[in-house]
């Protein structure tokens, strides 16, 4: 059976009707959620999903012995006719994410203490730590904040600011969880000690409560407070002889024995304001939770004695945490990059320009006003980010300066543009609907649509793009799509199957993003350009295609291909969404940290097979113009001798 599923489309811009087969959903669910990560990690006990437990259970020989419930724990019936027939005196779960709690951990242990277990049960894992540092970190305060861009023009340096709206704003509720291992620790000043904050015995009654445990504490040194880094760690036994740690590096026990996780990191919480604090002068941090969420707050006397109204959670009122995400402010803030734009911008605009900017909640038409065009006008489709921009309009006395049109590019006329033709179309680009790299094409839809807008010579910014590969080996990220096999001695070959019958139905010739800087890897390859897009032109109705081989030039396993876009803003100035520079001799990597980069993994026996094998990767990658989809295929493959 065929069902029809509307989708928006991230690269055309259009909405389209596909037909699905009715289990498309289920197999992208599993095949996306990468839960082999989880049974590689050595530290934790997994629950496999219930219809492939159910299976595994048989399998192994228990099914006389362990009863399979498929429902959620808060639906469990008790009773002679019920699906428990008493309650157990053992409680063995996993509820937990990144922030702990995030997964509704505390209402579930609630409900289960309440309904499911015997007063004095014993519950597995037993206890769980929430730990915190405070740091002041001027990179990770950049994905949160918006900070003053200065811009060199002929009349000397213009500044833009943003709004006081902005500054104020305590920030986005959720948690920004990252692999913290991989954020230089010359990054950071750390403020503080590590700091346990609280704790959960699930062996006891828990509740959901909101509540807010405070430490005091002197700062090793004086700063300004910004970050709070956080992870915990749970104990499985009473004793706490069997632990499970979240630590980073410089605060775990053993560093050299760290489990790598992609499904427990640790978390970034940004303080609603950047406090200054003096070395020794003693603080209270204060840890905040309600059932779902953690957040933190500085309180310069004893919250007990204070009495005071505790902060809500921090909830964004200025609208730029809504529209952009943390490596998007990351992005907007990178100075170097904001350059590059400037001094491309400076060879192509004249006093007469008339520019079109095209990109979702940009600064490019503050940077083309202050750097002399004629006339701004920019295109944002959404009323959130029309909200935004007038804010920064405003705050920078430019909303009688620059024309902001609320709508989709498509749909413009010549009355929105008064009348005039375009001399310069300017984009980054960006959209916040794009998810893997060539989504941003979108912006080459654009320029074909406003096509009749411009006029004769006019200049398009980027004026093209390149479609680039890399054949890598991961440290790590192979793990959430390598087969399990047995694992603590229990076949799970039902679940690696089933995975691998959901990866087939269509997403093993897929990439997935992921930002590449948070997973070491190194390059087996050059780097190689596989297909090019020109702006200058409209968008051609015939395939683009490409294909070719890469040759292997370190020794390696080859886990898969990574992608990303480059994009010419002129011909001496090229922004890369990907590698930043040539890999090293020894092959590693360094990804820009603002985007996601395209992972294609390919398809081996085993990605932990010995050394040696394949030399070459032969691709076939395809440009569709009608959908804006790009589909490709990677395969392994062996150099001849000569001689053969």
């Amino acid at each position: 059976m065929k069902v029809f599923c509307g989708r928006a489309n991230p690269t055309t811009g259009s909405v389209e009707w596909l037909e699905e087969d009715e289990h498309y959903d289920y197999h992208q669910e599993i095949a996306r959620s990468s839960y082999a990560d989880m049974l590689h990690d050595k530290d934790r006990v997994f629950k496999p999903m219930a219809d492939a437990a159910v299976k595994i259970v048989e399998k192994n020989g228990f099914s006389d012995k362990i009863k399979i419930i498929n429902k959620h724990s808060t639906e469990v019936t008790m009773g002679p006719d019920g699906d428990m027939p008493c309650r157990a005196n053992i409680l063995i779960t996993e509820l937990f994410d990144t922030e702990l709690i995030g997964e509704g951990a505390l209402p579930s242990y609630e409900h289960a203490h309440r309904h499911l277990v015997q007063e004095n049960c014993e519950a597995v894992p037993h206890r769980a730590t929430v730990y915190a540092q405070l740091v002041e970190s001027r990179r990770m305060w950049s994905w949160n904040k918006l900070f003053p861009i200065p811009v060199h023009t002929s009349c000397g340096e213009q500044v833009i600011v943003p709004p006081l709206e902005l500054e104020r704003c305590p920030g986005a509720p959720s948690v920004y969880d990252i692999q913290l291992n991989q954020v230089s620790s010359s990054d950071f000043t750390v403020l503080s000690d590590v700091l346990p904050m609280f704790s959960v015995d699930f062996s006891k009654q828990v509740s959901s409560s909101a509540a807010c445990h405070s430490r005091q504490f002197e700062p090793l040194a004086s700063g300004r407070a910004q970050v709070v880094l956080s992870w915990w760690d749970i104990e499985m036994d009473p004793e706490g002889k069997i632990k499970c740690s979240m630590a980073p590096f410089w605060a775990h026990s053993d560093p050299e024995e760290l489990q790598w996780r992609d499904h427990w990191m640790q978390c970034v919480y940004f303080l609603p304001q950047e406090e200054p604090v003096v070395q020794g002068s003693s603080i209270y941090l204060v840890a905040h939770h309600d059932d779902y969420c953690v957040w933190y707050s500085l309180q310069r006397t004893s919250p007990e004695k204070d009495r005071r109204v505790y902060p809500p959670r921090p909830v964004c009122d200025c609208q730029a945490h809504l529209l952009w995400n943390r490596p998007r402010f990351g992005e907007i803030n990178d100075q170097d990059r904001t350059d590059q734009y400037i001094q491309a911008l400076r060879t192509v605009l004249k006093p007469d320009s008339v520019c079109l900017c095209v990109s979702d909640g940009s600064l490019l038409s503050l940077l083309a006003h202050h750097l002399g065009a004629e006339q701004v006008f920019t295109v944002e489709s959404s009323a959130a980010s029309h909200r935004l921009m007038k804010k920064i309009f405003k705050a920078n006395h430019l909303e009688d300066k620059i024309n902001i049109i609320e709508k989709r590019p498509e749909l413009l006329t010549s009355a929105d543009l008064e009348g005039k033709k375009i001399s310069l179309l300017l984009g980054e680009p960006f959209f916040t609907t794009s998810l893997l790299p060539w989504h941003n094409l979108y912006f080459w839809y654009v320029r074909t649509a406003v096509d009749q807008h411009l006029g004769p010579g006019a200049v398009v910014m980027p004026q093209t793009a390149s479609l680039h590969t890399v054949v890598v080996e991961f440290r790590d990220l192979w793990r959430i799509r390598s087969p399990c096999g047995d694992c603590e001695g229990f076949d799970v070959h039902i679940m690696d199957d089933m995975i691998k019958r959901a990866l087939d139905f269509r997403e093993s010739k897929e990439a997935e993003p992921h930002p590449l800087w948070e997973y070491p890897c190194r390059c087996l390859s050059e780097p190689q350009q596989i297909l090019t897009f020109d702006f200058r032109q409209p968008v051609p109705p015939h395939l683009i295609h490409a294909e070719g081989s890469i040759e292997l030039r370190r020794p390696g396993r080859s886990h898969g291909a990574v992608l990303w876009m480059e994009y010419h803003l002129t011909p001496d100035s090229t922004v890369s969404t990907g590698l930043l520079k040539s890999a090293e001799d020894k092959g590693d990597c360094c990804w820009n940290p603002h985007c996601k980069q395209a992972v294609y993994f390919f398809t081996t026996a085993d990605p932990r097979a010995p050394l040696g094998g394949p030399q070459t990767v032969s691709y076939t990658v395809d440009f569709h113009p009608h959908t804006g989809d790009i589909t490709m295929d990677f395969s392994l493959s062996d150099t001849l001798d000569d001689g053969q």
